[in-house]
């Protein structure tokens, strides 16, 4: 008996040193990641000024395929090109809603972030995506390497795709009157919008060819596209539509347009378009 009792000693002993020694074994050495923060650059750091101090925006322009369609061809955009991209946004739009909505209502009401594409987003149909707005969190914009500043056709391009995503922002806080912008054009609407040509679609009363999607983008559009011109050219553009049934719904959706965000924000919007003519001319003749 009392041998059986040692060797049940023994055995507890030894299960005891296997489980000491498994235990030193299993300590983690000298840690293999890097904690390094990396170096701010000085393009980082005009971010960081212009965009996340004031606006609480961060710019991503390094590559990260989590934010991006992996089964397109897309790159990051030249180092040289973004900071030049990011001036046009903040001197139009940015500064643009600043001045006529007040000094918070882009930090209060923004994206959270802006990814910056090099290339051409490409869609099977022969279109191409110049922007997308992900839950009013993300905005990515592309073609930032084809920029001209010097250039009133190809700013005011890329300025609209970012006026349009953040127009939908704007919605996601506050809708628009969707039955009343819904009645005023209701046969217009078409998924393969892309085959008409936008004086075909001016004719019956949309902005852009796009508009025709469906009512949100029609709004999106209708908006950013008056915000991306002169009060004397949207002038012009209405004395040129033919149908007199057109002009009256164009005037319908930009009445709703200029009530919504009186209404929803107390913003004129008339003085916020002037105001990014002045920022875009600015930017065209700097």
């Amino acid at each position: 008996m009392k041998l059986l009792q040692y060797k049940k000693i023994a055995v507890s002993f030894m299960v005891s040193v296997v489980l000491i020694s498994c235990a030193q074994d299993e300590q983690p050495g000298e840690s293999q990641l890097d904690y390094t923060q990396p170096t701010q650059t000085t393009l980082d750091k005009w971010i960081v000024t212009n965009y996340l101090n004031p606006f609480n925006i961060n710019v991503q322009y390094k590559w990260n395929q989590n934010t991006v369609d992996n089964s397109r061809y897309l790159y990051p955009p030249a180092v040289d090109m973004v900071q030049p991209a990011l001036e046009i946004v903040q001197q139009i739009w940015l500064d643009s809603y600043s001045t006529i909505g007040g000094a918070d209502f882009v930090k209060k009401i923004a994206p959270r972030e802006i990814v910056l594409i090099g290339g051409v987003n490409l869609n099977s149909v022969g279109t191409k995506t110049l922007g997308i707005a992900e839950g009013g969190q993300r905005v990515t914009l592309f073609e930032t390497d084809y920029i001209d500043k010097s250039d009133r056709g190809s700013v005011t391009q890329f300025i609209h795709t970012i006026q349009h995503e953040y127009v939908h922002i704007l919605n996601q806080n506050k809708p628009f009157d969707e039955k009343a912008w819904a009645a005023i054009t209701p046969a217009g609407y078409t998924s393969d919008w892309y085959n008409y040509d936008i004086e075909e679609s001016n004719e019956i009363g949309f902005i852009t060819s796009y508009a025709r999607s469906n009512i949100t983008e029609d709004f999106a559009e209708t908006a950013s596209t008056i915000l991306g011109i002169s009060k004397a050219e949207y002038a012009a553009f209405l004395a040129g539509i033919q149908d007199p049934a057109a002009l009256a719904a164009l005037k319908a959706k930009e009445a709703i347009v200029v009530k919504y965000y009186k209404d929803a924000f107390n913003i004129d919007f008339y003085a916020l378009r002037d105001e990014a003519e002045k920022n875009t001319n600015a930017v065209i003749n700097n």
